[in-house]
Order: C-alpha cells, then sequence, then structure tokens
C-alpha cells in the first residue's frame, strides 16, 4: 500500500491510496483539469481510479468531485449526511457509507470514522490492506476518544496541522473566522495533532505527514517541530503535503 497528496490546504485538498490494482481518491477540491494535472505529476491518469470518498460537502475538498466522477464515470462513497448537502449535484453512481461501519473496494479495507468539524456528517478514514494501516485525519476541531481508537497503531498517518494558536490570534483572519477555526468544531493545532500522536500506539509507524496546514497561520518547519517533539524523531522525518506541491508516493513496506 502507498499514499500520495493533490495538494493539502484552503484552496483544494485530494490524497491517492493504492493497494494492489486498487486507486482511490480521497476529497477532490480542484477542477478536473487541474485534478488531471496534478495527478499526472504523480504518474497516474484520472481513468486509474476506482472510486472517490468524501470526507465532507465543504468546498476545499469537494470542489471538483461532481465534474471528476462525471468525466471519468467514477463511483462516489460518502456519508448519508454530506450527500444530504450535495442533492444538487448530479453524480453518476453514490454510494452511502455509516460512519462507524466498514466496506471495500477491490484491494482496500476502509473503516470510517466520524469526527468533530462544522459540517453535517463529516468523517475521516483508515486504510488497511491486510498487512499495513494508513490513517487519514484532517478537519477536526479537536481529539476524541474515538478518533484516538480509530488511529491507534497505524503504520503511516497524515495528520492536520492546521494552525499555530499564536499566530491565528495575531494573523489577518477575522475574529469570528478566528473562533471557527481554533474551535471545537474547526480545525486541529499543531500542539493537537502532536497531543494525538503522544496518546496512541505509535511504534509501527513508518511515515507521518502534517496536512492542511494554513497558509497564514501555520509554517511547515512549525508543524514539523511539534511532531518531532512527540515521537521523539528528528523534523527532517517528518513529512508535510502542501497546497502546491501535495506529497510524492510514500510506500508502506
Amino acid at each position: 500500500m502507498r499514499f500520495a497528496s493533490l495538494g493539502s490546504g484552503s484552496r483544494g485538498n485530494a490524497t491517492l491510496i493504492e493497494s494492489g490494482s486498487t486507486l482511490v481518491m480521497v476529497d477532490c477540491g480542484f477542477s478536473c483539469r487541474e485534478t488531471e494535472r496534478r495527478m499526472a505529476r504523480l504518474g497516474y491518469s484520472a481513468e486509474r481510479l476506482a472510486a472517490i470518498l468524501v470526507t465532507h460537502e465543504h468546498g476545499d475538498h469537494i470542489r471538483g468531485v461532481s465534474a471528476l466522477a462525471r468525466e471519468y464515470d467514477l463511483p462516489v462513497w460518502l456519508s448519508a449526511g454530506t450527500q444530504l448537502m450535495l442533492r444538487d449535484d448530479v453524480l453518476p453512481e453514490i454510494h452511502c457509507f455509516d460512519g462507524q461501519a466498514g466496506f471495500c473496494l477491490g484491494g482496500l479495507e476502509i473503516q470510517p470514522f466520524t469526527v468533530p468539524h462544522d459540517a453535517r456528517e463529516p468523517c475521516q478514514f483508515v486504510f488497511a490492506d491486510g498487512k499495513h494501516r494508513f490513517g487519514l485525519l484532517t478537519d477536526t476541531g479537536r481529539i476524541t476518544s474515538h478518533i484516538r481508537a480509530s488511529l491507534d497503531g497505524c503504520d503511516a498517518l497524515m495528520l492536520e496541522c492546521n494552525h499555530d494558536p499564536v499566530m491565528l490570534a495575531g494573523g489577518p483572519y477575522s475574529a469570528s473566522l478566528k473562533a471557527r477555526v481554533g474551535g471545537p468544531l474547526g480545525h486541529l493545532s499543531n500542539a493537537q495533532a502532536a497531543g494525538l500522536l503522544e496518546s496512541i500506539d505509535s511504534s509501527r509507524l513508518q511515515h507521518v505527514v502534517a496536512a492542511h496546514l494554513s497558509e497564514k497561520n501555520n509554517h511547515p518547519e512549525m508543524a514539523r517541530a511539534a511532531l518531532a517533539s512527540a515521537l521523539g524523531c528528528t523534523s527532517d522525518w517528518i513529512g508535510v503535503a502542501g497546497q502546491e506541491t501535495g506529497l510524492s508516493w510514500r510506500a508502506l513496506a
């Protein structure tokens, strides 16, 4: 199994996960043409996709889902609550998953888990291939016991490190937006993500990637330092999924 990012941040998100002949995309916050360009950068065409999974209905995660699904006749998997928010979108094939029940797509076992975020029914995912587990967590305002249990013992993690609280407080956002981002239904800070790592079994981790960094309220070096401190490793071991550069393929051995 391996994973990569087409880009991560407030201007668009998309993550690829591959196991054997199965390739899926989580979210698509880019236009169809931009998604195709970014996939080509990673060596693939969208024709290879088996499905698109959607975490929630915010634009930076679903902006390109309908166009890509129609262009390549792709099934879309999402929660029932998210589907209600997208009821005007024309999708070729829709599957609603239970946020507490796993399902399979080809060579991937997928376990959704619910998260606290200001969306209708937001979920994140753990992917397994029978040997390894990759956990994806962004767009949550706080860490819950359910999140900890879901991500415990994973072999790789992509974790939201959205902001530094001091930078957020002194940054250019309005007071209401600062309250939203830093609130219990907003986004994780570097320290919150680091706290998660300290509270779960991290002994199997081969990769840790910081994701969904704010371009105005965070720096990659700060996110790396926070996660590295929690793990007792060097900062350069921590990967970062950038808004423009994404993240090259990371394989689990």
